[in-house]
């Protein structure tokens, strides 16, 4: 039996050097990959392209790789609630490339998928369109978007097995999913970690094809970036 577990998150990691690009599964703080950006952190990798939805929070998140000037270049749809994102980007310390989240999330599947490149509507007529090809389709134009290349994909699950069959929970199943299988190698880290077998077939979103290693975190902190709560009478 195919058995993808690494007993460390350094062993997950081995392979990841500096001047690579990488996905990072997660929407704002949810579901994102708490232990593998630490130890990324601890190993001083540097000169990274990071692909994610945005770039956590000032001090959690990618905005820890952030703080230390470990990424050269940001891809995401926003900037979120991190301040120094804001001020690397402005100050030109950061590149950054904007995407329409939908955008983001298919070029992820299409790289998942196989398909180098696809026709979109959105962000035609702006600075997203830009050199891009575009072309008419029924009637409206669109933009031809490529597929992201990406030498990792690490992601985040609710459950795991030693197979690499994954379930994710709540909002984590945004971008976690569609960026498994979209890079060379994906690195999945998981809350629960379970034999072969023991999760139902018909629970798993993403079949352990799409995941070439997998280890159990540890000390997630789920951080919540704007908690809000309804007034008591």
């Amino acid at each position: 039996m195919i058995n993808k577990i690494v007993n460390t998150v350094q062993e997950a990691l081995q392979g990841i050097e500096s001047g690579m690009t990488i996905m990072f599964g997660g929407f704002g703080l949810c579901g994102i990959p708490e232990n593998s950006i630490s130890e990324l952190v601890k190993k001083q990798t540097s000169n990274l392209t990071c692909i994610s939805n945005n770039a956590g929070v000032d001090n959690f998140g990618l905005g820890l790789l952030l703080q230390k000037k470990q990424i050269k270049k940001m891809i995401s749809s926003y900037v979120g609630e991190n301040a120094e994102f804001e001020r690397q980007m402005l100050s030109g310390e950061l590149e950054v490339e904007l995407i329409p989240q939908g955008t983001l999330a298919e070029r992820c599947r299409a790289a998942q998928a196989g398909i180098p490149a696809f026709f979109t509507p959105a962000g035609y007529g702006t600075e997203v369109a830009e050199g891009k090809e575009v072309r008419e389709f029924n009637g409206k134009m669109h933009v031809m978007e490529y597929a992201f290349k990406a030498d990792f994909s690490i992601v985040k699950a609710w459950k795991g097995d030693t197979a690499g069959n994954l379930v994710f929970k709540g909002s984590a199943r945004n971008f976690n999913p569609c960026m498994c299988g979209a890079a060379k190698i994906t690195i999945a880290e998981v809350e629960e970690l379970v034999p072969a077998g023991t999760l139902d077939p018909n629970q798993i979103h993403i079949p352990g094809i799409f995941v070439q290693r997998i280890f159990q975190g540890e000390h997630y902190e789920k951080r919540i970036e704007q908690r809000t709560t309804r007034k008591r009478a």
